[in-house]
């Protein structure tokens, strides 16, 4: 079972994601970023990146997080393969990540995804699990 759903949004792409705990899907959420983006299986994480990202809420925080990832992709060519949160709490997220630098001849890319934007965006519990709902720009 995939932890993202894609649903329709006009003229953009709509995810809803899922996870154990915050840092799961916070780990599932930028998963479903690179998988949108690139055929993973042919990602290597061969270099580790750490990144900390802050925000008002969970909500906002979600938003940095995935801002800063696709900051990596559209700013160095890197692509992710794994993500592994390793501190979060409301406010504040600290990642390590796996992938390597694009290379065109090898890497295969699926779709653009511009930006994150704040437009349906929620973060919750429900029961034993954590979802997230999030809109792209393509």
């Amino acid at each position: 079972m995939s932890p993202y759903r894609l649903f329709s949004h006009t003229a953009d792409l709509g995810v809803e994601v899922s996870g154990t705990s915050p840092a799961d899907l916070f780990s599932q959420a930028a998963l479903a970023v690179f998988d949108l983006m690139a055929d993973l299986s042919l990602v290597n994480p061969v270099e580790t990146r750490k990144i900390t990202v802050e925000g008002s809420d969970r909500e906002d925080l979600l938003v940095n997080f995935l801002r800063e990832l696709l900051y990596l992709y559209h700013g160095s060519n890197w692509l992710l393969k794994t993500c592994r949160a390793e501190e979060i709490d409301g406010h504040r997220l600290r990642a390590e990540l796996a992938g390597e630098p694009l290379r065109p001849g090898h890497h295969r890319l699926l779709r653009e995804i511009k930006a994150v934007t704040y437009h349906r965006l929620r973060v919750y519990a429900k029961g034993d699990r954590w979802e997230a709902t999030v809109v792209f720009d393509v």
